[in-house]
């Protein structure tokens, strides 16, 4: 009596990534109430600079308590419901857009699409360019999520370009055309590429070669590109971010058929730590894509009260300025703090430039290079060692031993905890990989001793013969 998506596992919960939140929530960490509980690092938030947002509203009252020059302006948010948003935080939001990318790209606020988050972006955008039968590719490894977010209620299928370890996860032409004639087998049309940039989980951003690349087989295929930067505002180290839509106007493509085919995706969620505010949005040149995803945002709004009060925090340029550098500079620092923690642990790291996480090799950990094996330390890490991190392979990673580990949703003392905790665990395995070696060497001696013995007395046995 229910519909398919309501009694079918096609949302993608049975996923090792949201497997591992189950895991957690049944028995979280606290330094004191539960030490012994798991430590939370499968979750990409930004909890690092709370403080600098809790500052500025304490010293702007008027904005929470939603008042203007001191007039409450209560009842006109609690009766504002143009889907379309409040202009001033249209304009703030696009401003603050431009602020990360160096003022490098201008937005306009009328091509600006506002939504409940960025999963509620990527799903409109997917209702807007695609359906049943057609195909997005994506670079892999990819964002667990998006196999619910882009597919399951869309029907979207999804072809990964499947990228390597050898040259740093980076995206080539051979790679695109090995996705794009595996779609054509699959008997499915491909619509687009989506990217995210900088990469969750890689935590690096796109180089101006790679975007060109994409740019390029975009406009000899006639595909769309959509581009997720919700972390674009938390590259803390060179290179610089470069936004899709300053490479195609470094190729001066603005009056291009390929100008109305790039759209991009942003979100408060990770820049700025407010994922409970639900703010996402869709950025587009494209008229047609621009009105049907305003009509679709009907059903995820973001309330007129977090409109108001981020309006007036992003319209605070000082503030912005100062935010955007000390939360770089944080994120620099936590990061660093887990590179050298996994480090001394003898696991090394892919090197990256942004995000709120690590690509984080342990492919020596492994019993063997399976994905089965992988699963098996997974499951080790998450259920004896007490930390949820997130396996390559539901990132469809095409290697096994790759994982993703979150750094910024933790305090330092947290961080250190882990970082013990992981030590002493990759010590053990290479304690017990070096006895199983060890006794290996010994029982081959053994039998070389026992054989030299038998020869020694078959060769005497011989001699006595002979006589």
């Amino acid at each position: 009596m229910l519909s398919y998506k309501a009694s079918s596992d096609s949302h993608g919960q049975d996923s090792s990534y949201f497997i591992g939140w189950q895991e957690y929530e049944k028995n979280p960490y606290h330094q004191l109430h539960n030490p012994n509980g798991i430590v939370q690092m499968g979750l990409a938030e930004n909890q690092l600079s709370l403080d600098l947002l809790e500052s500025w509203l304490e010293n702007n009252p008027d904005s929470l308590g939603f008042k203007r020059n001191g007039e409450s302006v209560f009842r006109e948010l609690a009766l504002f419901q143009d889907y379309h948003g409040l202009p001033a935080f249209k304009n703030a939001l696009a401003e603050y857009m431009a602020e990360i990318r160096r003022n490098k790209v201008k937005f306009d606020p009328n091509k600006l699409v506002l939504t409940a988050g960025s999963t509620s972006a990527n799903e409109t955008l997917m209702f807007c360019l695609a359906e049943r039968g057609d195909a997005f590719l994506l670079p892999t490894p990819y964002y667990p999520g998006f196999d619910r977010d882009l597919k399951w209620r869309t029907e979207v299928e999804i072809v990964p370009i499947h990228c390597s370890s050898s040259n740093g996860f980076r995206i080539t032409i051979p790679a695109l055309e090995k996705a794009y004639q595996k779609a054509i087998e699959l008997d499915l049309k491909v619509k687009g590429i989506l990217i995210v940039n900088p990469s969750n989980p890689l935590g690096t951003s796109m180089t101006r070669y790679e975007l060109n690349l994409l740019i390029s087989f975009a406009m000899a295929k006639q595909v769309h590109i959509v581009s997720d930067e919700i972390f674009s505002g938390t590259v803390f180290d060179c290179p610089h971010f470069i936004s899709l839509a300053e490479a195609l106007m470094d190729r001066q493509l603005e009056n291009t058929d390929m100008w109305s085919r790039i759209h991009i995706v942003y979100s408060l969620s990770k820049d700025l730590g407010l994922p409970g505010f639900r703010v996402g949005m869709i950025y587009s040149n494209n008229e047609t894509v621009v009105s049907a995803a305003t009509k679709m945002s009907s059903f995820g709004l973001v309330s007129s009260q977090t409109q108001y009060l981020l309006s007036n925090m992003l319209s605070d340029k000082k503030f912005t300025g100062k935010y955007l550098k000390e939360n770089q500079k944080r994120l620099k620092k936590r990061k660093q703090m887990l590179v050298s923690g996994l480090h001394n642990a003898g696991i090394r790291c892919l090197k990256s430039n942004a995000g709120l996480f690590c690509w984080v090799d342990m492919r020596h950990l492994l019993s063997t290079q399976t994905f089965e094996s992988e699963k098996e330390l997974w499951k080790k890490i998450l259920g004896e060692v007490g930390l949820n991190i997130s396996p390559g392979s539901s990132c469809h990673c095409s290697e096994p031993g790759w994982f993703r580990i979150c750094f910024a949703n933790m305090s330092e003392e947290t961080l250190g905890v882990a970082m013990e905790r992981i030590k002493d665990f990759a010590e053990s395995v290479t304690s017990n990989r070096n006895r199983n070696i060890s006794t290996y060497h010994q029982m081959i001696c053994d039998q070389r001793l026992l054989f030299n013995k038998w020869v020694f007395k078959l060769s005497t046995n011989d001699r006595e013969s002979d006589r």
